[in-house]
Formats: structure tokens, C-alpha cells, sequence
């Protein structure tokens, strides 16, 4: 166990307890902070107090921090392609058909054990023995540019620019149907579907989801678009595609089930990513060539 202890100062008096505590531990994140004031591995002058619990000059804080929990996901030499590495972040070029991070009974042939092998154990810990380093994530048969933290450091400077929108992250796509206008925003809020729990859905209590698209090609009957993330809900691509009556082609949860192209999932491809280095402080883009299968896709249709 790791016992720290602070003591308030006069300029600290009045911050919500978890918010101190995130300024003196800036390699934890807020969410995790809260975490271990509701386990009372926090006290305040030898009492456990609530997250919102407003510090007071001179109060004496002592916060127990549990050891990592060993790592059961074993490393794998699995090839996967790094587009850029230093000590703070890597930006792979995920395949199609690779789980990002493994679940139970499915422990293996992840993009974590990948990492785990590559990285030799240095990525951050922050969202846990499961998944080490992953920032965020796109889905098993979305393919393209995933940012990982090599620290907790650049993960929680990395995870501030996704929940302030400041990341750049453009997809390509092919949808079903022809869209008539050349950009279409849609503003819908997405949460778990009312009836198929397995499944997203646009739904009046949901989370704010901004997707822009944005027209590349028409063919007979389907489109190349890019989509442009502002936020990052779960499915939010698929979703909104689907929502706009023009699902992911190869979609198997949100499109049509018969596809006659014998696609492995959706056609989906992260390919800009774009955001400031944890470090350096200066603006980092990369781009990834569409996957092959993608590119034959699009010479059937033309």
C-alpha cells in the first residue's frame, strides 16, 4: 500500500476534495480520485468524508493508494503496425477483426497483448489490468489509427483532449443509398437501445453525439463518405449512419443483414488521427492508407 499525506494550504481552501486531491496526484485521474474516497481509502483529519467535501486550510489528508493489481493478460508477439512511437504515446494502424482489449474468456490475439509484447510492459495503468494504455477505442471490424499512453501522465492529458472534443479523428466509410446533400451534421444524443441492450440507438436521455459528414464519391447505390467525429460515444458512427437511414455497409448490428459483397463487418476506416503531444505541447496528425479490402470495394463500385 501507498501512503501519501498532504496537508492544505490557505490558496487550497475550498476545493472540492476530489479536485485537490487531482492537483497533488496529477498521474491519476479524477474518476479513479473518487473512486478511493467512496472505498475510504481517504481521510480527512483521521475521517472519511464525501468526494464533495470542501478542504479546509491546514486539514491533514492521508490517502491510501493499493497496490497495481497483477496483470493477467499475458504479453504475444502478435505483428501490428506502429505508425509512431516515443516514451509518452504509440499510434498503431489496427487491422480489421482485432479486439482492442481483451474481455473475459477471451484473454488472447488482443491489441493489449500486442502492446504488452511491443511496449514491454510501459503503458499506463490507469483504466486498468485489462486495459493498459488504451485511451480510447474503435470497435473489433473497424480498422485504422488508435492513440495509446505509454504513462499516466500522457493518459490523462491525452484523455482531457477527448472530453474536451479537441482531438482530430476522421473516418472513411461506405454507406448504403446515395446521400443527396455533399456535408450532413447530425446532432443526436446516443445511449443504450430501450429494447436490444446489446445495441446503441439515438435516445432523448442519451449522451451529446455530433458526427459531420461529408460526401467523397456516389455510386448507384451506395456513397464514400468521411466522417468527422466532435464526440466519441460508442457506435456513434454506425449509429448516426444508421439513424440518417444510410447504414455501414458490411454493418451487422445496424444495417441490413444480407450483404452481398461477403464483408467481415462494417466498412470503417480510422483514418486521420490528430491531437498535442503530452509533452512537447505541439499538434501531432497522422493518416493511414485504407486497408486493402477497402480499396477493392471501391473498385467494384465504380
Amino acid at each position: 500500500m501507498d501512503i501519501r499525506e498532504f496537508i492544505v494550504s490557505e490558496e487550497e481552501e475550498g476545493l472540492r476534495l476530489d479536485v485537490f486531491l487531482s492537483n497533488e496526484l496529477g498521474e491519476m485521474s479524477r474518476s479513479y480520485i473518487q473512486k478511493l474516497i467512496k472505498d475510504k481509502m481517504v481521510n480527512v483529519n483521521d475521517k472519511y468524508e464525501k468526494p464533495s467535501y470542501l478542504v479546509k486550510e491546514d486539514d491533514s489528508i492521508q490517502v491510501s493508494i493499493p497496490e497495481p493489481k497483477v496483470l493477467k493478460v499475458e504479453p504475444e508477439d502478435i505483428p501490428i503496425e506502429i505508425v509512431y512511437e516515443d516514451d509518452d504515446v504509440i499510434v498503431i494502424n489496427k487491422p480489421q477483426g482485432m479486439v482492442v482489449h481483451p474481455a473475459p474468456g477471451n484473454y488472447s490475439g488482443t491489441l493489449v497483448n500486442a502492446l504488452l509484447y511491443i511496449c514491454k510492459g510501459k503503458l499506463s495503468s490507469i483504466n486498468g489490468v485489462i486495459r493498459p494504455g488504451i485511451v480510447h477505442r474503435i470497435d473489433k471490424d473497424t480498422s485504422g489509427l488508435l492513440m495509446v499512453a505509454k504513462n499516466n501522465t500522457s493518459h490523462n492529458f491525452l484523455a482531457q483532449q477527448l472530453k474536451d472534443h479537441t482531438i482530430t479523428r476522421k473516418y472513411e466509410m461506405i454507406c448504403h443509398g446515395v446521400l443527396k446533400d455533399d456535408k450532413i451534421t447530425v446532432d443526436a444524443p446516443i445511449g443504450r437501445h430501450p429494447v436490444d441492450r446489446l445495441k446503441m440507438a439515438v435516445v432523448s436521455n442519451g449522451k451529446n453525439a455530433v458526427t459531420h459528414f461529408s460526401v467523397i464519391k456516389r455510386f448507384e447505390k451506395y456513397t464514400h463518405v468521411q466522417a468527422s467525429l466532435e464526440t466519441g460515444r460508442t457506435h456513434q458512427i454506425r449509429v448516426h449512419s444508421s439513424y440518417i437511414k444510410h447504414p455501414l455497409l458490411g454493418d451487422p448490428v445496424y444495417g441490413p443483414r444480407n450483404c452481398k459483397f461477403n464483408l467481415k463487418g462494417q466498412v470503417l476506416h480510422a483514418k486521420t488521427l490528430g491531437f498535442i503531444h503530452p509533452t512537447t505541447k505541439e499538434y501531432m496528425e497522422f493518416t493511414s492508407d485504407l486497408p486493402d479490402y477497402f480499396k477493392k470495394l471501391l473498385k467494384v463500385l465504380d
